[in-house]
């Protein structure tokens, strides 16, 4: 059996639905964010602030290019897509699945930008992060979930999603 890849805009519900995903297959859950976070020795944002947006995204490419699992469910970070030497190893693990929310949604869901731990440059918005990463998304992704506000929740998002990978 095959490991499932979450990618996503941050704010999608990757960790989130990641971990009730996993629970459901009765598979293993990992977040790229907490390993990165872990390999540096500090949180995310702090990653950023003192290291710069490179070293982080040279980090995310480390943790994604050698990751290795097996039935188990990843949560990728939003900017994973941006490396695709990274993109390519976590194919080659399983199955990749977009999480597609809309913009609005996102915003409504991520208001804490400069804090969040979100790979950005300083003069991007969430708009450009979105306008930029959403067509990497759709070119990895072998299945795109759509999810929004009024589907039901995570549960029924979790369900679906389950359906449609087994």
């Amino acid at each position: 059996m095959s490991s499932i890849i979450l990618i996503g805009m941050p704010g999608s519900g990757k960790s989130t639905l990641g971990v009730l995903l996993a629970k459901a297959l009765g598979y293993s859950f990992i977040d790229t964010d907490l390993i990165i976070s872990r390999k540096a020795g500090k949180p995310l944002q702090r990653i950023l602030d003192e290291d710069g947006l490179d070293r982080f995204l040279e980090l995310e490419q480390e943790v994604g290019s050698s990751l290795g699992c097996d039935c188990t469910v990843v949560a990728t970070g939003g900017s994973m897509v941006l490396s695709q030497p990274a993109m390519e190893r976590l194919k080659s693990l399983g199955r990749v699945v977009y999480l597609s929310v809309p913009l609005g949604e996102i915003k409504r869901r991520v208001t804490n930008i400069t804090t969040r731990g979100i790979a950005f440059h300083k003069n991007e918005t969430l708009d450009n992060v979105f306008e930029q990463r959403s067509p990497l998304y759709e070119k990895y992704a072998d299945l795109t979930v759509e999810i929004t506000a009024g589907d039901g929740g995570i549960e029924r998002a979790v369900e679906s999603l389950a359906r449609a990978l087994t």
